[in-house]
C-alpha cells in the first residue's frame, strides 16, 4: 500500500488506551485535523527545518572555529570542554532526543483527543499538569549541579591540569539545566501541533549568544566568556519559542471550542524514565570520552571534540526529516493507524542512511582539507589539524550506526508507552565502548577512543534494528537491511576514490572542491545503479527543495 493510499480510520488499541478516529475541523493549518498531513507540507516543514538548522550548524561552526582561533587546543579549552559536557547533556536529554521522545507522543495524543471534542482542553490540562513540575525539577538539577561543580569536575576528568578553571565554567554553563529544559518542552509542543520553524531557530540563537560573548568578553574573561555564552544562549533558544507556544495554545484552545477546566494531566513517570535514561546513556560516550582523553596529553579532548563537531554535521542533516516526521509517526500511532507510521519510519531510514553515507564519504575522504580550512589559525596549528583529521575520520565510521538510533529510537517511543529495550541496546553499546576504550587507548590514544566510540553505537544500532516489531513501529528488518547496503556499497567506493581525488591538489581549498565532487559524482552514479531507495528519495527531496529555493528567491 502507497502512502498515498493509507486507511482513513482505524480505531484498534495503540499504546496506553484506544486509538482516537478522525473528524473533522480545522487547528493546525494542515488542512482537516486528525488527517495525515500532505506531502506539500512536509516537504515546507522540512524545507524550513533545514535552512535554519542549516544556518545553525554554520554558527557552530563558527562558534568552533572562534574557540579555536581565541583559545587554540590546550589546557584552558580542555577545561572548557569538560564544563561544555552539561549544556552536551543537556540538549540530548532535554531538546533532542529524551523529553521529546515523552512529550511529542503525549501532545499528540491530546490533540487527537482535543480533535474528538473530549471535554475541556487536553492539550492545556497537559501543559498544566506537566510543566510546572517539569520546570521545578530543571531548576531543582541545575542548582545541584552548581553546588556540586568541584566534585563533577574531579569525577568527570581527574586528570585535568587546571580544575579550578574547569569548576568556574561549569557553574556557569549548568544554569542552561533550566533554560534548556524549557526550550525542549516548548518545542516537543510545537512540533506536535506541526510547527516547526521556531523549534528549528533554537540553534542560531544559541550559537549567536556564545560567538558574541566569547568576541566581546574574551579579552578580559578568557574562556570562561564562552560558558557565559552557553548561559545567555540558553535563555535566547527559550524566548525564541515562547511567544510561539502560548499563541498556538491560546489559537488552538478557541478553535477547538473547548474549555480550559478539565483537570490537569500528569506525564508517564516510567515513560519519562525510560526516556531520560536513554538519552543518559547515549550521552555518556561523551564522559567516556573525556574520562579517557583526560589522562592524555594536553589537547586531546580538544581534538575529539573539534572532531566530532565536523564529523556529526551529515548525522544531523540526516535526521532532518525525521525530526519533522515524528509527530506525523506519533499522531499516526495515537490513531490506529500502523501501517502508515511503518510505511514513514522505512522511508525515513532509507533517506537518513543515504544522506549520513554521502556525508561520511566526503568527512572520511576531505578530513585533512575540512580541519585544515576551519581551524586552522591563530592558536590552532598544523598539529592540531593532522590530529584531528585524523580522529575525525576514525569517528565517521560511525555516524551511520549514529543516524539509525537517532532514527529507530524514534519508532520505539512514538507510542507514547515505556519501553526498557532501547535502554538495554544503549547499555550494551556503552560497554563495548567502554572496553575498547580502555584496551586501546593506552597504545592508540585519541585515535583508539574515536574507534571505540563507532564500534559502541553500530552495536546499539544493530540491536535496536532486530528489536523491532511489538516493542515499536513493526518495520521490515530485512527488507531495511536489503535497502541499507546499497548505499554503503556506494559510499565505500566513493570514499576510496574521493580519497584519492583530494590528496592530489597542495591547495587545501582545491583539494576540497576535488574531493566533495567525485565523492559525489561516483555515490551519485552508484547509487542510481544499485536503485536504492533511500537514495531516490533523497534526491527527489532535494530536487524539490532546490526548485523551492529558486522560486523563493527569482518569484
Amino acid at each position: 500500500m502507497r502512502e498515498s493510499e493509507e486507511p482513513e480510520v482505524d480505531c484498534g488499541p495503540v499504546g496506553a488506551g484506544r486509538a482516537v478516529p478522525r473528524a473533522p475541523g480545522h487547528a493546525d493549518g494542515t488542512g482537516v485535523e486528525g488527517a495525515p498531513p500532505t506531502g506539500g507540507f512536509l516537504a515546507k516543514a522540512a524545507l524550513g527545518t533545514a535552512v535554519l538548522s542549516i544556518l545553525g550548524s554554520v554558527l557552530g561552526l563558527v562558534r568552533d572555529q572562534s574557540l579555536a582561533r581565541l583559545f587554540g587546543a590546550g589546557r584552558d579549552t580542555d577545561a572548557f570542554l569538560v564544563a561544555w559536557t552539561v549544556p552536551e547533556f543537556a540538549a540530548t536529554l532535554l531538546i533532542e532526543d529524551g523529553l521529546a521522545f515523552a512529550l511529542v507522543p503525549a501532545f499528540s495524543l491530546a490533540l487527537a483527543r482535543r480533535a474528538q471534542g473530549a471535554p475541556g482542553d487536553p492539550v492545556r490540562a497537559l501543559v498544566a499538569g506537566t510543566l510546572p513540575k517539569l520546570a521545578l525539577a530543571f531548576a531543582g538539577a541545575g542548582a545541584l549541579l552548581i553546588a556540586g561543580a568541584p566534585q563533577f569536575v574531579e569525577v568527570l576528568a581527574p586528570g585535568l591540569r587546571d580544575p579550578g578553571l574547569a569548576v568556574g565554567c561549569t557553574r556557569l554553563t549548568a544554569t542552561c539545566v533550566l533554560t534548556f529544559g524549557l526550550a525542549g518542552y516548548c518545542s516537543a509542543a510545537l512540533r506536535a501541533h506541526r510547527r516547526f520553524l521556531a523549534p528549528a531557530a533554537i540553534y542560531v540563537a544559541y550559537n549567536t549568544g556564545i560567538i558574541t560573548a566569547m568576541f566581546t568578553l574574551g579579552g578580559h574573561w578568557g574562556v570562561r566568556s564562552a560558558a557565559f555564552g552557553v548561559a545567555a544562549g540558553g535563555v535566547l533558544m527559550t524566548a525564541v519559542q515562547l511567544p510561539f507556544l502560548v499563541k498556538q495554545l491560546r489559537h488552538g484552545s478557541r478553535a477547538s471550542g473547548a474549555a480550559a477546566g478539565a483537570a490537569a494531566q500528569p506525564l508517564d513517570v516510567t515513560l519519562m524514565a525510560t526516556v531520560l535514561l536513554f538519552a543518559l546513556c547515549r550521552q555518556s560516550q561523551v564522559l567516556i570520552e573525556r574520562f579517557l582523553a583526560s589522562h592524555l596529553e594536553s589537547g586531546a579532548i580538544s581534538y575529539l571534540n573539534y572532531a566530532q563537531k565536523v564529523a556529526q554535521i551529515p548525522m544531523t542533516m540526516s535526521l532532518m526529516l525525521c525530526t519533522v516526521t515524528f509527530p506525523v509517526v506519533a499522531r499516526a500511532l495515537a490513531e490506529g493507524d500502523t501501517e502508515r507510521a511503518r510505511l514513514r519510519v522505512e522511508r525515513d531510514l532509507a533517506v537518513a542512511a543515504a544522506v549520513v553515507l554521502l556525508g561520511t564519504a566526503v568527512v572520511v575522504a576531505c578530513a585533512p582539507q575540512l580541519i585544515r580550512l576551519l581551524f586552522q589559525r591563530g592558536a590552532f596549528t598544523a598539529e592540531d589539524t593532522a590530529a584531528t583529521a585524523g580522529v575525525m575520520r576514525v569517528y565517521a565510521l560511525g555516524l551511520l550506526g549514529q543516524t539509525m538510533v537517532g532514527a529507530l529510537v524514534r519508532s520505539y517511543f512514538s507510542a507514547g508507552r515505556a519501553t526498557w529495550y532501547p535502554v538495554g541496546a544503549m547499555v550494551a553499546g556503552i560497554a563495548v565502548t567502554s572496553w575498547i576504550g580502555a584496551l586501546t587507548v593506552g597504545r592508540y590514544g585519541v585515535t583508539g577512543i574515536a574507534a571505540a566510540n563507532a564500534t559502541g553505537i553500530t552495536v546499539t544500532a544493530v540491536l535496536l534494528l532486530a528489536g523491532t516489531g511489538p516493542r515499536s513501529v513493526p518495520i521490515h528488518t530485512r527488507r531495511v537491511l536489503a535497502e541499507l547496503s546499497r548505499p554503503v556499497r556506494a559510499a565505500v567506493v566513493a570514499t576510496v576514490v574521493g580519497t584519492f581525488a583530494a590528496g592530489r591538489p597542495a591547495d587545501p581549498l582545491t583539494g576540497l572542491a576535488a574531493g566533495i565532487t567525485t565523492v559525489t559524482v561516483v555515490f551519485v552514479l552508484l547509487g542510481w545503479a544499485l536503485d536504492a531507495q533511500g537514495f531516490a528519495s533523497a534526491l527527489r527531496s532535494v530536487g524539490t527543495v532546490t526548485r523551492r529555493l529558486a522560486h523563493a528567491v527569482f518569484h
